[in-house]
């Protein structure tokens, strides 16, 4: 057996309050660079067919991803003050280098026109940035000149080289190089600095902070030439987070915390149209602007709700959706055309993909009010278990009806064909059918379930090891046998399609298969997990399973051939959450990364 990937669909850049958020592109504008969590995504901004790449071989969160002028590289920062240079020429982003900068977070990064010399700002503790060369670490020159935190570092492309940073001290410094030294100070705006751009041609620099205010200066000695939002009405009404250069470098845009986006002409110093933003989301903070980048001929901007607007030239927006933070346990499924993906984040958000790769939120992007811990499709509806202890319903696209509060906060969910919902937690077993609660206590603490196609059997996985055998008729649920045979709690279940087989998957890592017919253990070879097992399903043919496990690890196994299996290793950064057959021949896996995985497997003869 074999599987190969086909498609990854990213997440979105996460956002933290009133601070920016850095986005790129590469140097042709095809693509939208931004940072989640671990990952540094590359995403096509028109195609949502192009595979994205991931990059998540950073120890701790990154914070902000460029690529190099030549294309050939991409550098990245993280929360630890660590920048990797790595490959972006084949498949396997071969890292290049790996430079500590600073005892802190990286709030910026910037390449030089020769894709030679980096330099790195943020939050240290005896600096606030450095210079060096991307191949060797060496240092090129020194960051100095500021006694606050560094927000946002720009770099003149062309000969005489020359940088300058902002910073939360409200100024600016200028330095002439390379190697980089200190000029001068620049004392224009009255709160922090959050962004500065260098224009493409070398002309000029801007700058924009919380005072609201656009400084435009001149690129080769760093005189203040004029304050765009002085001269220019309409500007920002708050905070400015971020600016970028147009590639004629004759206009910027600006993204702020009211909302809107702004395209200025400088030249002639006013502003040529307004995007506004407000409005399109359940509360006004998610409508803030905080990050923007110029890519080719459109400008992406970046919601605090983690959704990216792409302005077309002509003002048509459109927007471009993923999973902000991770995916829940069992949290994804097939929608009923079998083509669909359906899946749930820890951020409340419900989301669908197209086969063709387009995600779109439901109800229009309304967020639940807690992290989605379950995603079920079936022929009534898609239902949806979150931590506020409820199950919502799904249907064509928005919820429907009132959310059926649950007995406990739900450990497992599941729902049958027809749409009967079943949830262990703390407090005993719940089963939901066209919207009535039954509740079943029990003598022991259950920590997973599943339910038959048909809705006749229950299986619940308990803390102690034992995985408990109902048969389910008009709400009542009758024991009907006990498995003993894992020796740590059951953490995932799943029925074959053809209710001969039950997997009990443990948070050891090991799942056992059980033959129902006559109640015994009949597989005890899936063993190769070394964390928890968070997901398990039977392809629908019942001759293959796939498992997601916290060890970041997804796996395919056999039924005819048990200790035949395929290792997807490192399949998603933080642990692989969920995971839905797609055919006997395809499946989708999801993960703490916020990234959903489609994947092809090759049956060969036997296996």
């Amino acid at each position: 057996m074999s599987a190969t990937l086909q498609n990854l669909l990213p997440g979105n850049p996460a956002t933290t309050r009133a601070q920016s958020t850095k986005l790129s592109t590469d140097p042709k504008g095809e693509n939208v660079v931004y940072c989640q969590n671990r990952t540094v995504f590359i995403r096509s901004i028109t195609d949502a067919s192009r595979p994205a790449l991931a990059y998540s071989q950073h120890a701790q969160p990154t914070t902000v991803a460029r690529i190099s002028p030549t294309g050939f590289y991409c550098a990245s920062a993280d929360q630890a003050g660590n920048v990797r240079v790595w490959d972006l020429v084949g498949d396997e982003q071969i890292l290049k280098n790996e430079v500590k900068v600073i005892a802190g977070r990286i709030n910026d990064l910037a390449w030089d026109g020769e894709s030679k010399r980096i330099i790195a700002v943020g939050e240290g503790r005896e600096r606030f940035g450095h210079a060096f060369s991307f191949d060797s670490g060496s240092s090129v020159g020194e960051v100095t000149g500021h006694s606050r935190q560094i927000n946002a570092v720009a770099m003149r492309k062309d000969r005489p080289f020359r940088a300058v940073t902002a910073g939360d001290d409200n100024n600016l410094v200028f330095y002439h190089g390379a190697p980089y030294k200190y000029n001068k100070t620049i004392s224009t705006h009255t709160r922090f600095v959050q962004d500065v751009a260098y224009a493409p041609n070398g002309d000029h620099f801007v700058s924009v902070g919380s005072d609201s205010k656009v400084f435009v200066y001149d690129g080769k000695t760093g005189d203040t030439l004029v304050e765009l939002s002085e001269k220019a009405s309409g500007g920002h009404a708050g905070t400015i987070f971020a600016v970028t250069f147009s590639p004629d470098s004759k206009k910027i845009a600006t993204a702020g915390a009211d909302g809107f986006v702004k395209v200025w002409d400088i030249a002639a110093q006013k502003v040529e149209a307004s995007h506004d933003f407000n409005g399109q989301s359940a509360q006004k903070v998610d409508d803030q602007q905080v990050g923007v980048v110029w890519a080719g001929s459109r400008i992406v901007s970046l919601s605090f709700s983690g959704a990216l607007n792409v302005i077309e030239e002509g003002g048509k927006l459109n927007k471009l959706y993923g999973a902000v933070k991770s995916f829940g346990l069992r949290s994804l499924d097939v929608a009923e055309d079998g083509k669909t993906l359906v899946g749930g984040s820890y951020d409340g958000r419900v989301l669908t993909w197209s086969p063709e790769g387009v995600c779109k939120p439901v109800a229009g992007g309304e967020t639940l009010t807690a992290a989605v811990l379950g995603v079920h499709s079936t022929r009534d509806g898609v239902f949806v278990a979150s931590m506020d202890d409820s199950v919502r319903k799904i249907s064509d696209g928005k919820y429907e009806g009132a959310a059926v509060s649950t007995s406990s906060q739900p450990k497992g969910s599941a729902a049958s064909a027809s749409g009967v919902v079943v949830i262990a937690g703390a407090q005993g077993i719940d089963i939901i059918a066209n919207g009535k609660k039954t509740h079943h206590a029990t003598t022991y603490t259950p920590s997973s379930c599943t339910i038959s196609a048909d809705a006749s059997h229950v299986a619940v996985g308990a803390e102690d090891g034992k995985v408990h055998l109902y048969t389910l008729s008009s709400d009542s649920l009758k024991e009907s046998a006990v498995l003993s045979n894992n020796r740590s709690a059951v953490t995932a279940l799943a029925f074959d399609a053809q209710l001969s087989l039950l997997a009990a998957g443990e948070s050891s890592g090991k799942i056992q298969v059980y033959d129902l017919a006559t109640q015994t253990l009949k597989i005890a070879h899936w063993v190769f997990h070394s964390a928890r097992i968070n997901d398990v399903r039977f392809s629908p043919d019942g001759t293959h399973a796939v498992s997601a496990s916290l060890d970041t690890h997804v796996y395919v196994w056999s039924v005819k051939k048990p200790m035949k299996n395929i290792a997807l290793k490192n399949a998603h950064a933080n642990g692989a959450q969920a995971v839905a057959w797609l055919g006997d021949d395809a499946f989708a896996s999801a993960g703490a990364d916020g990234v959903v995985r489609t994947w092809t497997v090759k049956r060969h003869e036997g296996a």
